[in-house]
């Protein structure tokens, strides 16, 4: 009989529980279960004691699977969080492109009256690194907006309500015409620092990059340079590097640079949208259907 482990006792853990339950399964103990459901992304270190050889599925909690990178194998069907929490992220891109375009940071700062700056994001030319979930989100957000959006993923198969779908190796084509860039993707030893000096010195002074992947995408340094030349419009960030971003980092202090601590998706708002993933997924384990979210083990993601 199968039988489903949630693991480790966090603050997630009876809401999986729950999840699991109303798929039909049972929850058991590690050592009993077939399937493990991971329900803290901060505590890897205590995963590798659980995996023994019965387990023929993981689930993990969130998209960015970083932290398990060095634990995964082929012996097993291994999930995550890819597209679950793709909506309020999305949702948080474009409050962000839009700040951004709008000055909001820089006059959130002023104690004095200051002169009128802003850009429409109608008709802009939109740049979306990654052809995931979060794209699948945005790019329905920006049509009211009239945005001519390109995708760039792996493969130049035409990406849903893109105008133009290309792939990575054309970033440096497309850069120069973006009004707005934003980095939606997997961080990959491919994609590590993706934005660094020569793609920040491709783009217009007044162009913005939002970031709601992770950190590891943009150079901090090669950013905060041209965000103090002024040499780009300015960057909009949720996932920074380092993470947590210290007190007194640079990036604190540039007027032209919007920081969210990560809060694209917060746990509480994450929480239902993982159990609902939970619940299908068990569902589909009961009945042997394909998984949603399966990990690439050789690609990372």
């Amino acid at each position: 009989m199968q039988q489903i482990a949630v693991e480790p006792d966090c603050w997630r853990r009876p809401r999986l529980v729950a999840a699991v339950e109303a798929a039909g399964a049972q929850v058991v103990a590690p050592d009993e279960a077939t399937a493990l459901v991971w329900a803290d992304p901060q505590n890897p270190e205590a995963f590798p004691r659980l995996l023994h050889a019965q387990i023929d599925w993981v689930q993990l909690p969130y998209a960015g699977i970083d932290p398990f990178l060095h634990m995964l194998d082929n012996d097993r069907i291994w999930t995550c969080g890819k597209g679950v929490y793709a909506q309020p992220v999305a949702e948080a891109a474009l409050g962000m492109v839009l700040a951004g375009f709008r000055h909001l940071a820089a006059y959130a700062r002023e104690t004095t009256w200051t002169a009128p700056v802003g850009q429409n994001l109608h008709g802009a030319n939109v740049v979306i690194l990654g052809g995931g979930g979060i794209t699948e989100e945005l790019v329905p957000l920006l049509v009211p907006f009239g945005c001519h959006v390109t995708v760039l993923r792996r493969t130049p198969n035409a990406f849903p309500g893109a105008d133009s779908t290309r792939t990575l190796a054309d970033l440096h084509r497309v850069l120069p015409g973006a009004d707005a860039v934003f980095i939606a993707l997997a961080l990959t030893p491919e994609t590590q620092h993706v934005i660094s000096a020569p793609e920040l010195a491709l783009m217009k002074q007044s162009a913005w990059i939002v970031n709601v992947a992770r950190g590891g995408h943009i150079d901090t340094s090669a950013l905060i340079s041209a965000l103090r030349n002024e040499s780009i419009g300015g960057a909009a960030l949720d996932v920074t590097e380092p993470e947590p971003l210290p007190e007194g980092h640079p990036l604190w202090a540039l007027p032209n640079c919007l920081i969210t601590p990560h809060v694209a998706n917060t746990p509480e708002m994450g929480l239902e949208l993982l159990a609902r993933r939970v619940t299908s997924n068990v569902e589909r384990y009961l009945t042997g259907q394909d998984l949603l979210g399966p990990v690439d083990t050789r690609a990372g993601y």
